[in-house]
């Protein structure tokens, strides 16, 4: 996703970025849009006007503050999937160096075509950021709020996209470990005819990035009850999705089959069986 909200705007801004401590795969990303690499984060932010965050939420609050200590003052745009409250925070962080804080939310697939991907902004330096995206293939969206808003929006968008497919592995998984699950895609057939495709899909799809959307969950739990609401569904979706964490990197589409094993942990029936 990062990759391509830099390479949005890089035919009219220039988009640098900072290569220590990366990956090779990240490194051939950025190659590949034609990134500038300055190597450090301390040059990035030395010639940065605008610096946007786009990483797994518990990685979001550590950002802000490395940023922060390199005294960088222009506008910190922070993408990631955390609650209002965990956006607040690190609004604060940024602040402390003297930095305009801009709280974003991304809904869709990677920012390849235009029409498909919307970045969600909210904060006093909003519209700044949304004049970057203008005409590019990610269109930004400014709220006319304050910081916390744009992550409002996600938490409540996700909770429902990736919580539902956490919801839906969890019960086919449920299924096969008590004997029943051939009569619940029977029932599924019948019903709900698209359910055991979406099962299929879910399992491909959301398998390989388990890892973070599990701290992805916890953020929203958290959303939820800071609102008065419940928040035990997202806990559960948030452990559904740990126990995926080992097919972080899966290149294939990970098979339904080895996301319920996962699941359920190797173990055997509700009642003791094998």
């Amino acid at each position: 996703m990062g990759v391509t909200v830099g390479a949005a705007v890089a035919e009219t801004v220039r988009v640098v970025w900072a290569s220590e401590g990366r990956s090779r795969d990240t490194r051939a990303r950025a190659e590949a849009a034609g990134f500038e690499d300055l190597e450090t984060l301390r040059a990035v932010t030395s010639v940065a006007d605008a610096v946007v965050s786009v990483c797994p939420p518990h990685g979001a609050q550590a950002l802000a503050e490395a940023v922060a200590e390199t005294g960088y003052d222009g506008l910190y745009l922070d993408a990631n999937a955390v609650s209002p409250a965990t956006a607040l925070e690190i609004g604060q962080a940024a602040v402390g160096s003297g930095a305009r804080p801009v709280d974003g939310g991304i809904v869709g697939p990677p920012a390849v075509r235009p029409g498909t991907t919307r970045l969600y902004l909210s904060g006093d330096g909003a519209p700044e950021m949304a004049s970057l995206f203008a005409g590019s293939p990610l269109e930004a969206i400014d709220l006319g709020a304050e910081i916390g808003a744009a992550s409002a929006l996600k938490m409540c968008y996700a909770g429902f996209t990736k919580g539902s497919a956490a919801l839906l592995l969890a019960l086919r998984a449920a299924a096969r470990a008590y004997g029943v699950e051939d009569g619940l895609l029977g029932e599924w057939a019948r019903s709900q005819p698209d359910l055991e495709k979406r099962s299929t899909r879910s399992a491909s799809a959301t398998a390989p990035k388990a890892w973070r959307f599990a701290g992805e969950m916890d953020e929203i739990a958290d959303t939820l009850a800071a609102a008065g609401l419940p928040e035990g569904f997202h806990r559960g979706a948030a452990e559904a999705y740990r126990r995926l964490a080992g097919f972080r990197g899966e290149a294939g589409a990970v098979p339904v089959d080895d996301v319920i094993a996962a699941l359920l942990g190797g173990g055997g029936s509700p009642g003791g069986g094998s």
